[in-house]
């Protein structure tokens, strides 16, 4: 008999199970990710927040934790990217994910390196532009997820990118997923898998403090706002203090921070001046951003550093997905994966009567 949770997804990712551990900037660092793909999931490195060396360290400490399969995240306007790109491939890295869309250029270099390419998409038209420039699979992700989102919700996003391309390439889902149940409702709205950030946040393995994974589980559903004060894009956070001071301020007095973050920002990852203003104007030529929006670009990473990294939430964010709310232990990652399994065979089971 077919088992139902090999799905296409596994196939093309080298894993035993339909499960990927998102790139999350400093949260998935070579611990996370190489727990996640011991234990027969797929993890992903976070690399924008890192720069070459730091990237390289740690695609080395995942290879010394585990010999299984797993991708790095990767910004399309990266000034480095060609550098990166060339480590991976050395590296023998399997997959590039990327939050935002790459260009057709950029897809064609990882291919001829031998990479796959995963973006992350939020519409329909966006998975159907990305299928046609040759993408070897997709992450739907629904307004109920966290960070950078949309505004429809999984249930309506999924089923429309599984029918403009999931004939061709898998879809993974992602938004509100922490369970074998929502495994098995991803895979009969016809997806190949799931792809979740806050539930491997949650987890022994995140390199989060303690004392700021107890935010996320005091947290409820209706705890988590989407605003645009950070970074002039929608971005789903917990609702803080702090929080809603940015969302009651002007743009006038966000400016001056943001252009404080984004030097700080190209400080962190060891981005020069001129290459974070070539970076910029890229950015403005692909998104059609303003200049406004350009300096707000790296508010957002630096607020999330305090709380994720730094370990004050009261000066910066916790991005999240709404699912926060219905997780209350940071089991590690292998538990994690081993329950969401054991949950979906129930499942599938109790459906079959």
């Amino acid at each position: 008999m077919t088992d139902v949770l090999a799905t296409r997804a596994c196939t093309l990712l080298g894993c035993r199970l339909p499960i990927v551990q998102t790139g999350m900037g400093w949260v998935s660092g070579a611990n996370l990710t190489a727990a996640t793909s011991a234990a027969g999931g797929f993890g992903i490195l976070a690399a924008v927040t890192m720069d070459l060396a730091q990237l390289t360290r740690a695609i080395g400490a995942v290879k010394a934790s585990t010999d299984a399969p797993f991708g790095v995240n990767l910004r399309p306007d990266q000034p480095d990217l060609d550098a990166r790109v060339r480590l991976i491939a050395d590296e023998g890295v399997r997959l590039a994910s990327f939050a935002g869309a790459p260009s057709k250029d950029t897809i064609d270099r990882l291919h001829d390196a031998g990479i796959l390419v995963m973006p992350t998409v939020g519409a329909r038209r966006h998975a159907e532009k990305m299928l046609g420039w040759g993408v070897d699979a997709v992450i739907a992700q629904g307004g109920e997820g966290g960070g950078h989102t949309g505004p429809v919700p999984t249930t309506l996003l999924l089923p429309e990118v599984v029918d403009a391309v999931g004939a061709e390439i898998p879809v993974l889902a992602a938004g509100g997923f922490h369970d074998g149940r929502g495994l098995v409702v991803a895979l009969a709205y016809g997806a190949d898998g799931v792809a979740m950030g806050t539930r491997f946040l949650l987890s022994a393995e995140s390199r989060v403090p303690d004392e700021v994974k107890q935010r996320y589980l005091a947290a409820r559903v209706t705890d988590t706002v989407v605003t645009e004060a950070l970074d002039g894009a929608p971005q789903r956070v917990i609702r803080t203090d702090l929080v809603d001071r940015l969302i009651r301020s002007s743009a006038v007095t966000r400016l001056p921070r943001a252009v404080r973050n984004a030097l700080a920002f190209r400080r962190v990852t060891g981005t020069s001046v001129r290459d974070l203003a070539t970076e910029g104007l890229a950015m403005r030529k692909s998104q059609d951003l303003t200049l406004a929006q350009l300096a707000m670009a790296a508010n957002a990473p630096m607020l999330i550093k305090a709380a994720l990294v730094d370990g004050d939430p009261d000066v910066g964010v916790l991005p999240t997905g709404q699912v926060t709310g219905l997780i209350d232990s940071t089991p590690p990652v292998a538990e994690i994966l081993d329950q969401i399994e054991a949950d979906a065979r129930a499942t599938l089971a109790r459906l079959h009567g």
